[in-house]
């Protein structure tokens, strides 16, 4: 299979160019496991020249869709260029069309994309960001009234008695903008977890948990009886899905502090803290490495006889730090190992070659995180 590499000021674009048609049995696994060891090596951009293929069955489809899933994953770019009216046939038929990136010369491959979900985030959250400094160095105490206005920062008043409501349209406005800070900088914090795998859970909780400390402070006012109140029931909430990332749990509580300032009718503060939280994610990812992760992977063979030299070759071969946890024998033997990932590594390849295309004794692999505490 002819390549082509093209060197870079950042990294390196790899071209790959099959002239056989890609069709189980051969070409459609060569093409996959060139394209995973192109991601292992480290190239940002892999282009598939596709002008040499005169077909494609399933397997072949398949071999392109893992790797634009591994691009994704890695933050990487995959292109498919020109391929020919039958393949685009099978891409159409697939719906892979709205999914993977097919353009019809290698020039347009070469073109630089510009990612327009980041660029139309960074915009949406500097007109909200904007917009929420404006309105509230413009008018401090709004939506409340002039006793409660010393809550704000840089308001102040002589009396204490207590929030009061002035219109109930304006405690609504700070609900709405809670929830637009929360979901921007979802959206901002999401584009820069390409390591780790989706978790909607998480995404959902961070827009709550501004939405719910903006009504919180609403709620509370200048009432030391009700935030004892509050603080009390707070205490017996427990997250039940684990969050495995620092980050995640700093951008939580930050996102509840967010939602504090709008509730409290601070939206100055809370509209610049927004653009500087949305500023600084992309800033640290630049400084952030990617890190390994832990996986527990249950290994069942066959029969009685476990073919353990098999499975430490693969990992081996793979550079993979494994540590064994649990090993029983039936009319099955089971192995679980502890296993520690590169983020290049991709678990469908690892189960192939643990599998060995069903010749290697293993009737099935399975990957899950392993249990905490």
């Amino acid at each position: 299979m002819p390549t082509a590499t093209v060197k870079g000021s950042k990294a390196d674009r790899l071209l790959l160019s099959p002239q056989e048609a890609l069709i189980a049995g051969g070409p459609a696994e060569e093409l996959e496991r060139r394209i995973q060891d192109v991601f292992k090596a480290g190239y940002e951009h892999v282009v598939i020249d596709l002008r040499g293929v005169p077909t494609a069955d399933s397997a072949g489809i398949r071999a392109l869709v893992r790797g634009h899933t591994s691009a994704q994953r890695l933050n990487r770019r995959f292109t498919l260029v020109s391929p020919n009216p039958r393949v685009m046939e099978l891409l159409e038929l697939s719906l892979l069309t709205r999914v993977l990136e097919v353009v019809d010369t290698l020039v347009e491959a070469k073109t630089k994309t510009i990612a327009w979900d980041r660029v139309w985030a960074g915009i949406a959250v500097a007109i909200v960001g904007a917009g929420l400094v404006g309105v509230g160095v413009k008018w401090p105490g709004l939506g409340l009234t002039e006793s409660a206005s010393n809550a704000i920062p840089g308001v102040t008043d002589s009396t204490s008695t207590g929030l009061v409501l002035s219109n109930p349209l304006f405690e609504l406005a700070k609900l709405i903008a809670s929830a637009v800070i929360g979901m921007l900088v979802t959206v901002v914090h999401r584009q820069y977890r390409h390591e780790r795998s989706a978790n909607p859970a998480l995404d959902q909780a961070q827009v709550l948990l501004c939405i719910s400390g903006a009504i919180m402070m609403i709620i509370i006012g200048n009432s030391v009886a009700r935030a004892f109140g509050i603080a009390g029931a707070a205490s017996i909430i427990r997250f039940r899905t684990p969050v495995e990332d620092a980050r995640d749990i700093t951008i939580l509580f930050i996102l509840m502090g967010l939602g504090m300032a709008a509730g409290l009718g601070a939206l100055a503060v809370a509209g610049l803290g927004t653009l500087f939280l949305c500023a600084m994610i992309p800033i640290l990812n630049v400084f952030s490495s990617e890190r390994p992760r832990q996986m527990m992977v249950e290994i069942i063979a066959e029969e009685r006889e476990f073919p353990m030299a098999h499975v430490h070759h693969v990992f081996a071969v793979n550079a993979i730090l494994f540590e064994p946890r649990e090993v029983s024998q039936g009319d099955e033997a089971t192995a679980k190992y502890l296993t520690t990932l590169k983020p290049t590594d991709s678990l469908e390849d690892l189960s192939l070659q643990l599998m060995g295309d069903g010749k290697k004794g293993i009737k099935n692999v399975s990957w899950s995180p392993p249990k905490r505490g």
